[in-house]
């Protein structure tokens, strides 16, 4: 260590700093201002932090925005912090469409704005431009937040207009809108099929898109994020007699899908995406089945190699896993009557 430079040892042992500490450590002095605010160290810094011992719970309701830390030891959320939207806002009308890295895509639900906003560092930046880029209607769109090889972070918007697809990518690094192509089946574009927001995994954005029909038509499509080419794969072989959601998750940049089946009582099955095939790494028959009222809003989390899975009305049940430990995960937006994510506290910008 005596060897070492000290400004190497400065930013070997900032990078391991919290991310509030961080943007207190830049007013120390202007050099370290000047290192904390270089690209190299923010993604070094976040490549860091993403673990589970730095996930927070992001939970809205009608009152309040809060913050709270997911406690592994009881499988529960600790003390909550209040948040500030730094935004204007109308009884807190924020729906969080995506998340990477800290940063948070959410919507402005009465103007229809999309936003990129941080809400460790409170940092924020509209998307919204005057020649109608970056509008989000709900139930008609899809968005996913992923970043590039170049390290610039990008949204993928596409948008579902009277049976027209429209499909525009946001780079931070430019701070624009570009239109890119995109051909699929023209039943997709159809209000009978529910796109759901993208799910970024080892450089490609996964969207499922269910039919919302009893025994319809259920698949994948795939972004390649470098090559900005699409693909459709299948999706998990699972029964068709009742109503099918899949849930994408990131886990350790494998691909996992909770896929539910059913009508008034649902289960669950947890598979994995090896190549273009799904393999069931798991069933859930002891589980008790789950009723219609609350599969809508099912959630899931993990700590401790458990997962959990959760309801509008609190935690359901939990499923013992024989598996390592995982370090982090990514859920779905909706849990315990709140809208809200798990994200993970870090000070990647959301403007250059």
């Amino acid at each position: 260590m005596a060897d070492l430079p000290t400004h190497t040892i400065v930013f070997e042992i900032l990078t391991r700093l919290p991310a509030k500490d961080v943007g207190r450590s830049k007013s120390v002095c202007k050099q370290w201002y000047a290192l904390l605010s270089t690209q190299d160290f923010v993604r070094i810094h976040c490549s860091r932090s993403v673990v589970s011992s730095n996930q927070r719970v992001l939970l809205i309701d009608d009152l309040t925005c809060s913050v709270r830390p997911i406690i592994s030891n009881n499988n529960d959320y600790g003390p909550s912090s209040i948040v500030t939207f730094p935004f204007h806002h109308q009884n807190n009308d924020v729906s969080i469409l995506s998340h990477l890295n800290g940063l948070l895509c959410v919507c402005l639900n009465h103007t229809y704005e999309l936003l990129l906003w941080n809400p460790t560092t409170t940092a924020f930046k509209r998307l919204s431009t005057p020649d109608s880029h970056g509008f989000y209607i709900n139930n008609l769109d899809a968005i996913g937040l992923y970043v590039d090889a170049d390290d610039d972070y990008k949204v993928l918007h596409i948008k579902r207009r009277s049976g027209v697809l429209g499909v525009y990518v946001y780079s931070r690094e430019v701070d624009s809108w570009r239109n890119i192509p995109f051909i699929t089946r023209q039943e997709y574009l159809s209000p009978h099929f529910n796109w759901s927001a993208g799910t970024f995994c080892g450089g490609t954005l996964y969207f499922t898109v269910c039919e919302c029909w009893i025994g319809g038509t259920n698949v994948v499509i795939c972004f390649d994020v470098n090559s900005e080419q699409f693909k459709e794969i299948s999706f998990p072989p699972v029964p068709s007699n009742g109503m099918v959601q899949g849930v994408l998750v990131n886990v350790k940049n494998v691909l996992h899908m909770f896929a539910s089946t059913g009508m008034f009582e649902m289960t669950i099955d947890l598979w994995t995406l090896q190549g273009d095939y799904w393999i069931k790494v798991l069933s859930c028959p002891p589980i008790p089945p789950i009723s219609l009222s609350l599969w809508c809003d099912i959630t899931h989390y993990v700590t401790n190699g458990n997962w959990f899975v959760m309801t509008k009305l609190g935690k359901l049940f939990t499923i013992e896993m024989d598996m390592k430990p995982f370090k982090c995960f990514y859920p779905v937006s909706w849990f315990r009557g709140f809208k809200g994510a798990v994200f993970v506290q870090t000070i990647v910008s959301p403007s250059i």
